[in-house]
């Protein structure tokens, strides 16, 4: 595909403290994620500009939404957080690319933060973090 928007298109699951990963994209709001690299600067007294190695991958993540607390929703995934240290699988495609723990790479999500705000409305927050050393990686879906 070419240039595209942020419309209808996105796909987000992730696991329940259970291991079930569970489709909860209805109620995510807007997210964020980086997959930075360590960088280790080698430069040597010799050089006029910088000189760089990549060192190890890593990733974040950050979800944002709605207070749904319905059957499998995203207060039945995330409601564990506070009380369990569960690494947890997620998937997120984006027309037909997949950023996902498949096979492997897991998430440590170390906050679930519930906001009332002065219009009445209840919204959360999810961030994560890379939990076991692997890669995340892109695929084609």
């Amino acid at each position: 595909m070419a240039k595209e928007t942020g419309l209808g298109w996105t796909a987000l699951s992730v696991d329940d403290s259970g291991g079930t990963l569970r489709d909860i994209r209805n109620d995510i709001t807007n997210f964020q994620f980086s997959t930075p690299r360590g960088v280790q600067d080698v430069t040597g007294i010799d050089k006029s500009a910088m000189e760089r190695l990549l060192l190890l991958a890593d990733m974040s993540i950050t979800l944002n939404g709605v207070f749904n607390d319905g059957s499998n929703a995203s207060h039945d995934v995330f409601k564990t957080v506070p009380s369990t240290s569960v690494a947890r699988e997620f998937t997120l495609t984006v027309s037909g690319q997949t950023l996902g723990t498949t096979p492997t790479a897991t998430i440590l999500f170390t906050d679930y933060a519930l906001t009332r705000a002065q219009d009445g409305s209840l919204t959360w927050s999810a961030p994560g973090v890379l939990a076991n050393g692997a890669v995340p990686t892109w695929t084609s879906a």
